[in-house]
């Protein structure tokens, strides 16, 4: 039932607490800021392009 919610999307208390406990082990506690740095940069150069690409069509 637990892979069942999961993939229907609803994610519950202890499920975030093991996919945090996941990404600690995989990347480190000193890479997460960077890699969280990173993924901002990425949002916010996405966000512009698309403002840009808005502000060509009109």
């Amino acid at each position: 039932m637990t892979t069942l919610n999961i993939f229907l999307g609803i994610v519950s208390g202890p499920q975030i607490i093991i996919i945090v406990v996941v990404i600690l082990l995989l990347f480190g506690g000193r890479k997460i800021p960077e890699l969280m740095r990173g993924l901002g940069s990425g949002i916010k150069e996405f966000k512009n392009a698309s403002k840009e690409d808005s502000e060509e069509k009109k």
